[in-house]
């Protein structure tokens, strides 16, 4: 028997909202007031707009929804939803409280009521889902495609488009830290003996050629490939599952690009080198599809070291900086924490779920 990726999803979920809701952490100060001041203000507050309405009941859904569907994995088909929708309403009671403390949030009871009802909607949602027997159709449909130790794949899967919605120097570029973690570490030890400890700087990174660019593409594409191969046998599927793959990269980057520069230049960010390289990941992605799904592990592993290697010598751009500067002021500031994170450390958590795979015994089923 399978253990549902719900709870890990949920937790993931539940972890995402935290860094959006407190995000950027610092700056935390006492006003002298209550924390709680926030419950008797007037409601809708004087500044409001209908992205916020929006945006505040479709941020909770998910988790409620994830909590529910968890809840009722568990064969607690009365307390699914009631459980699911208390907790979301106390998380976000916890995040509201402590945005009094951050000068760049502001706590909010209107906050407070959506994020309750999108929690209590997404859960409502499992259970009509439940009842409609889509979840059951679900679950044949994973014992049909996927092998039962297939939590942690798919939990990664099903978070790579949204790590792709935070804007990439190139597309399909997760994981360019190096650069970032360089310059924080250089602020943190200036001034300190542990400045003579970081090593010295090697001159200004160069930008990829079209070449490069090609290969960081291909890698990226395959990789969430070669992730799904590892919990699939099926040949045909596998093929399929690349074809999707490429249409879900395809759309999630588009969308990126729509929410960063507008609609008008949401694909641009197709060039060349660009289309090169999904078709050149697309076919290795399916001469690959016949490989054992040990021998895919070992692959992915290979093809996750030299994308994040390729991808990690070359700058960010200063078109690229500003902007991760509308996405810090402007109207993204909820999600930033969020997507910055997962852009981030999808790929070293993909890493650490292949080597944690290529290390123990293959169960055979």
């Amino acid at each position: 028997m399978h253990k549902t990726s719900a709870w890990p999803l949920a937790l993931i979920y539940a972890a995402l909202i935290v860094f959006a809701s407190l995000f950027p952490f610092d700056g935390w100060r006492a006003q002298g007031i209550s924390p709680w001041v926030f419950f008797s203000a007037r409601m809708p507050p004087p500044y409001w707009t209908w992205f916020d309405v929006n945006m505040n009941l479709a941020g909770y859904a998910p988790l409620g929804f994830l909590l529910a569907l968890a809840l009722l994995r568990m064969g607690w088909p009365r307390a699914a939803v009631p459980l699911a929708a208390l907790a979301g309403a106390l998380l976000s009671l916890s995040m509201e409280f402590l945005q009094i403390y951050l000068p760049r949030r502001v706590p909010s009871n209107m906050d407070l009521a959506l994020n309750a009802a999108g929690t209590l909607i997404g859960a409502l949602a499992a259970a009509l889902l439940e009842r409609l027997g889509a979840i059951s159709h679900w679950s044949r449909f994973r014992e049909r495609w996927f092998v039962p130790q297939a939590r942690g794949a798919l939990v990664l899967l099903a978070l790579w488009p949204w790590a792709l919605l935070f804007p990439a120097a190139l597309p399909l570029g997760l994981g360019q830290v190096w650069e970032r973690l360089e310059a924080a570490l250089v602020a943190l030890f200036e001034g300190t003996p542990f400045m003579a400890w970081m090593p010295e700087a090697g001159g200004p990174l160069k930008p990829l050629s079209p070449g490069g660019e090609l290969l960081v593409v291909a890698l990226g594409l395959l990789i969430p490939c070669l992730l799904g191969y590892c919990i699939m046998r099926h040949l045909g599927r596998r093929m399929v599952f690349a074809l999707a793959v490429l249409a879900v990269g395809v759309a999630a980057t588009a969308l990126s690009a729509s929410l960063s520069y507008g609609p008008g230049h949401a694909w641009e960010w197709v060039t060349a080198p660009t289309q090169a390289g999904l078709m050149a990941g697309l076919a290795a992605a399916l001469a690959l599809a016949p490989m054992p799904r040990r021998g895919c592990a070992a692959m992915l592993l290979l093809v996750l070291m030299l994308h994040l290697n390729l991808l990690n010598q070359a700058p960010t751009g200063a078109y690229f900086a500003q902007t991760l500067q509308a996405w810090e002021q402007g109207r993204f500031i909820r999600f930033y924490g969020l997507g910055q994170w997962l852009g981030w450390l999808w790929p070293y958590a993909a890493l650490l779920y292949v080597v944690l795979r290529v290390s123990r015994r293959e169960v055979q089923t």
